[in-house]
């Protein structure tokens, strides 16, 4: 045996040694499904329509104020 191929197995046997103790590492979807909740506020809108309703009604009826 040369000294090559005593090396060659030498790197062979520790790459063996090494992989047979690797982590098994699985990758798994979860049971329950993914919820995302979305609370949106649309305070903002309404008020903007009524801001205009209200300045459309003040327009039309001057006599109110």
């Amino acid at each position: 045996m040369t000294k090559q191929t005593g090396v060659g197995l030498l790197l062979l046997s520790m790459s063996s040694l090494i992989l047979s103790g690797c982590v098994r590492l699985e990758v798994a979807t979860p049971e329950k499904p993914i919820n995302i909740n979305m609370n949106v506020k649309i305070e903002h809108e309404i008020h903007v329509k009524i801001d205009k309703q209200i300045e459309e009604m003040l327009k039309s009826n001057t006599g109110l104020f």
